[in-house]
């Protein structure tokens, strides 16, 4: 691994995301991004009407239908 002195912006991105998802776990990464890349909307709102249908069954498989990069 290259010093961060000589690492890219977003290799520099890369290499932060992936110590905070080692440290903070995929809910506390999900958390942190969140907080520090808020964007507009209301995101509870949104996402009752996403999951307004939805089953435990439904969220497994979409889950498990995306892949970790």
């Amino acid at each position: 691994m290259k010093p961060i002195e000589q690492m890219s912006d977003e290799q520099l991105e890369r290499h932060a995301l992936e110590i905070l998802s080692r440290e903070l776990g995929p809910h506390g990464l999900a958390r942190f991004l969140r907080v520090f890349r808020s964007g507009t909307g209301d995101y509870t709102a949104e996402r009752k009407s996403w999951l307004e249908e939805a089953t435990v069954n439904d969220v497994v498989k979409d889950a498990g239908s995306r892949q970790v990069s």
